[in-house]
């Protein structure tokens, strides 16, 4: 379960991750290795489910955002599908869905030249996929991977365990 004290070190570390244990501990008036262990607990819980780099993608050459609506001759719950699109690298998110389409996949690419090669070289080719429909987006107004914490219940908690795990490696 989640108590105040797990919320606030949950918030510390989704604003920035590089936060010491000493410097959450000062800002909530506790021992660091009391913060260590909580740290330890909601890692260990899958709470915390891990530490990285924001990266701005315009730095890295990554400009183009689109969103590929993905439909499938098998079931959306096939891992084998979900393991080839889980390879490419140009894959940033991957949604099994309910209606027409199986999939919503978000890319970022350089360009369109970029987003043409995926889309032909590396998603089209997969031999289940039988149809795309890519969106292009014009202009980012909010993105954030940070999850909203004030509302979240202690009995929620508990619904934590319940994520898809990720698919097994499949090779190609």
């Amino acid at each position: 379960m989640f108590d105040e004290i797990d919320r606030t070190i949950l918030g510390i570390l989704q604003r920035n991750a590089r936060t010491s244990n000493s410097e959450i501990a000062r800002q909530l008036n506790m021992a660091p290795s009391a913060i260590l262990e909580r740290i330890r607990k909601l890692e260990a819980r899958g709470v915390i489910q891990g530490y990285e780099a924001r990266l701005d993608p315009k730095s890295t050459g990554h400009e183009l955002v689109a969103f590929v609506f993905i439909r499938t001759d098998d079931r959306w719950d096939n891992l084998e599908t979900a393991g080839k699109l889980h390879k490419i690298p140009e894959v940033l998110e991957i949604h099994a869905l309910s209606g027409e389409d199986c999939y919503l996949v978000k890319l970022r690419v350089a360009d369109m030249d970029a987003l043409r090669r995926v889309l032909r070289d590396k998603i089209s080719a997969i031999k289940s996929v039988v149809h795309t429909r890519t969106t292009i987006v014009l202009g980012t107004m909010k993105e954030t991977t940070r999850l909203p914490l004030d509302g979240l219940a202690a009995s929620k908690a508990r619904s934590v365990r319940a994520r898809v795990p990720e698919p097994p490696p499949v090779s190609l």
